[in-house]
């Protein structure tokens, strides 16, 4: 059996590879070499398999160059949109930059106003005040007035009832015989009597025009206290307007940060207490009186007032600034970031791009940290601190005491980095969180 196949395979091997023989020739010798059909069969395969070797690893190259310059091209092409978004977040973020400012203008025009207003209702309150004592006088005067005019009708009632009295007694002299030759005993009493009665009766007339004329100021005073009060109506409406414009905005943009505004407020009343703190509220009454409905209002207004200044507090120490001010491009947010979590922003711009505070604080660190390069930490109220790390020039010292848009450093690329760029973060009790929520969150009010 095994005699026929290898007969029959060497029959196949004759017919395709024929045996041949190859001469050598010298000029002194002649040489030949046979070459079997099995020698002839293992050298077409090894030729076979290396120039199929070679095509295939051709092909491969050429698959991977091409695949390659596909992924450059793709690669390209994704960095440019990359760009483009940056450079639109650029454009948006200047757009809200600039808005920022128009409502942080409006806000300190509304403050002005509010100011205005509350003078001119500090004024009108005062002025009404008199008004209501200018009242109680000529009210005074007029009681005092009447009372004498009506001791004044008695009196003259008396002396009419006299004079009656003095006429009846001439009657009765001048029916004695012989009375008309003698004078009469009451004449030096009929003439004092007149005179009385006509210095009564000018005291009457003058009292009465006296209460005239007092009954007509107290009806202009009536009618200039509606008129104030229609004018403090006014007033309070648009301080309530500006205290309701000017609160509102601060307070969405704390709830936007993820605080409580109570817990705030309770922060920074501990906090400013003393003088220069809270407002007192009002108090018009004098008398021991229950207070108005113009005093609860202005109370209301006041307080709405306090807590806009607290506001203003809490907003100013918190890290809710720009720390970079003039033209970035964000590189890298917060998140995961090449299996690693990354702990805050990043900001690229030019080196010795001025880096500024976000917040009222006062700087913890100033100096070289092992990745973070050149850092600075501030450390704010309610348990905030700020980091800016990477930078070439530190310009604070530790213990300094910095205000919201003090320059810290310069931007740079000192530590780990791959460029120029502020590394920005934020910690809240130790712990990082995303300082887009609070750059966000005082887009409108900052």
């Amino acid at each position: 059996m095994r005699t026929r196949i290898a007969i029959k395979i060497h029959a196949f091997l004759e017919r395709h590879f024929p045996e041949r023989r190859v001469f050598l020739r010298s000029d002194t010798d002649t040489r030949f070499i046979r070459l079997k059909p099995a020698s002839q069969l293992v050298a077409f395969l090894g030729v076979s398999a290396v120039v199929a070797w070679a095509i295939i690893a051709t092909a491969i190259l050429l698959m991977d160059s091409i695949g390659s310059g596909n992924f450059r091209e793709q690669a390209k092409r994704d960095q440019r949109n990359y760009e483009a978004r940056l450079n639109a977040l650029s454009d948006e973020r200047d757009k809200r930059a600039e808005e920022a400012l128009a409502a942080q203008e409006r806000f300190n025009s509304a403050l002005g106003q509010v100011s205005v207003m509350q003078s001119e209702l500090l004024e009108s309150e005062t002025r009404r005040r008199e008004l209501e004592t200018g009242i109680e006088v000529i009210q005074t005067t007029l009681r005092r007035t009447m009372s004498e005019r009506d001791t004044a009708r008695t009196r003259i009632e008396e002396m009419a009832a006299v004079l009656e009295s003095e006429q009846a007694g001439r009657a009765a002299l001048a029916a004695i015989p012989g009375g008309k030759s003698q004078t009469p005993p009451g004449d030096e009493t009929i003439g004092f009597l007149a005179a009385a009665l006509e210095d009564t009766a000018a005291e009457r007339d003058t009292v009465i025009e006296n209460s005239q004329n007092a009954l007509l100021r107290a009806e202009e005073m009536e009618r200039e206290i509606a008129l104030m009060q229609d004018k403090n109506d006014q007033i309070f409406r648009q301080l309530e307007d500006a205290m309701t414009i000017s609160v509102e905005p601060l307070e969405k943009m704390f709830h936007a940060a993820g605080m409580n505004a109570s817990d705030l407020l309770d922060a920074v009343r501990r906090g400013y207490s003393g003088q220069g703190g809270p407002l007192t509220p009002l108090s018009f009454s004098t008398r021991g009186e229950e207070p108005s409905e113009e005093e609860l209002r202005a109370n209301r207004i006041l307080n709405q007032m306090d807590r806009l200044n607290m506001y203003r507090i809490a907003a100013q120490k918190m890290p809710l600034g720009m720390p970079v001010k003039d033209a970035f491009r964000y590189t890298s947010g917060f998140g995961m970031r090449w299996g690693r979590m990354h702990k805050g922003i990043d900001m690229a711009a030019p080196e010795g791009t001025p880096i500024y505070a976000a917040g009222d604080g006062v700087v913890t660190f100033a100096g070289w940290q092992s990745g973070y390069g050149r850092l600075v930490k501030v450390q704010h109220e309610f348990g905030f601190e700020t980091r800016y790390p990477h930078m070439s020039k530190i310009r604070v010292k530790k213990g300094q005491r910095v205000s919201r848009g003090d320059r810290v450093g310069d931007m740079g690329s000192s530590g780990r980095v791959t460029g120029t760029h502020l590394h920005y973060e934020i910690r809240i009790g130790g712990k990082a969180v995303d300082p887009m929520t609070y750059i966000k969150a005082a887009r409108d009010v900052f």
